[in-house]
């Protein structure tokens, strides 16, 4: 079984990372901006004295990912000084109306950028109903965004769970106030976007540098699977059996229907399917619709986002509403074919696995764990 995180667990575990890996990295030159001693801002609230100098910021992107291309806006290139804004306010309990939850708060590196629970938690302990996506890289992602797709892109999300009011139950005037009377959220929106006065401080630039930033979380590059690509790992027996069986690789063994929905390398579609979850009389009977209450198309009724299989061995519990504890459970369900609908996805059958082409197929899937990105201080908390 998951193990359920407490809020207290997760202040606790962002200090023990802290601890481990920013206090040592923070003299790094890409941090230097957020090192500079912030000048006064007058009574005014004028920022102009404050040197505007932004500096390009270029993502590393591993090879696997590189023929994806990071779509990144116009108007919102990352900058040294935006990545620098947009991860202290990820990690900011600032953006929500107590000041107890923060994007990280449902983020936690240790599970994939998700919070290991069914569903989240926002202010007040109130709970949501879905569980969190993973952001392991995001920044790759077509096709909208959240589970059902609600958000057209990075800027358009980030604002999103900052008004829920069940996460962060804000207003985007109240975190424009909070910010603009900060002592040194001021400077470092000065120094990212170039304003000259705090009443300049908004929910749009808000949404910039937090899109900046995670346009970073990608995963290293570093996984098994990745190696195996490489020629830098052999696959045991059992990993190849579990690969042949995702990929349809080999004819003498079962085709697990994996890749149709989770090819390679993001190991998504980017579409919004109906897995067979749910057994409904009709498609207006789904209790969440899914991508149907965004798209009012009835056909997209219990659709909801393909989630990547990134780190998948770390983002348990899985499906939109966490339902299954394990993956054992998830190839049970796939195992049997799954509810009929009129929308359920062409390629759900009964696959019929053995127990032991279960467990190959699992050992494949944990291929595809890369825990590379732990020594990188940008997926870990700046304060």
């Amino acid at each position: 079984m998951y193990n359920k995180i407490t809020k207290r667990e997760v202040i606790l575990y962002n200090m023990h990372w802290t601890q481990i890996y920013i206090l040592p990295l923070l003299l790094g030159v890409a941090f230097l901006s957020s090192c500079r001693k912030n000048p006064p801002v007058d009574d005014a609230g004028d920022l102009s004295k404050i040197a505007y100098q932004p500096v390009s910021y270029e993502v590393e992107i591993p090879e696997i990912y590189k023929s994806l291309g990071l779509e990144i806006p116009i108007d919102n290139p990352i900058t040294v000084e935006g990545l620098d804004l947009g991860h202290k306010l990820f990690f900011d309990p600032i953006l929500s109306v107590d000041s107890t939850v923060s994007c990280a708060s449902c983020h936690l590196p240790r599970g994939a950028l998700t919070d290991n629970l069914p569903q989240s938690f926002g202010v007040e302990n109130k709970l949501g109903r879905r569980s969190a996506m993973s952001l392991l890289n995001v920044g790759f992602f077509k096709n909208g965004l959240f589970w059902d797709g609600r958000a057209e892109n990075l800027e358009a999300q980030a604002l999103i769970p900052i008004q829920d009011p069940v996460e962060m139950a804000h207003s985007l005037v109240g975190v424009e106030t909070a910010l603009r009377t900060h002592k040194e959220y001021p400077a470092a929106f000065r120094r990212a976007f170039g304003i000259d006065h705090i009443d300049q401080i908004n929910a749009s630039l808000v949404a910039k540098a937090l899109a900046q930033y995670q346009r970073t979380l990608i995963s290293g590059g570093q996984a098994k699977f990745d190696r195996f690509l490489r020629n830098e790992y052999l696959f045991t027996d059992e990993e190849q059996n579990g690969f042949d069986m995702f990929f349809d690789a080999n004819p003498d063994i079962p085709d697990a229907e994996c890749a149709h929905c989770h090819p390679s390398p993001l190991f998504t579609s980017n579409q919004y399917i109906n897995n067979g979850l749910d057994t409904v009389s009709s498609l207006e009977d789904f209790e969440d619709q899914g991508r149907g209450a965004v798209s009012n198309k009835r056909i997209d009724n219990g659709r909801f986002r393909v989630p990547t299989l990134r780190n998948i061995e770390f983002s348990a519990p899985y499906m939109h509403d966490g339902r299954f504890a394990t993956l054992d459970e998830v190839l049970d369900h796939y195992n049997h074919g799954g509810f009929p609908a009129d929308n359920i996805d062409a390629n759900m059958r009964a696959i019929q696995l053995s127990e032991e082409e279960k467990q190959d197929l699992i050992s494949f899937l944990k291929t595809l764990t890369d825990t590379s990105y732990y020594q990188n201080p940008l997926f870990f908390s700046p304060f």
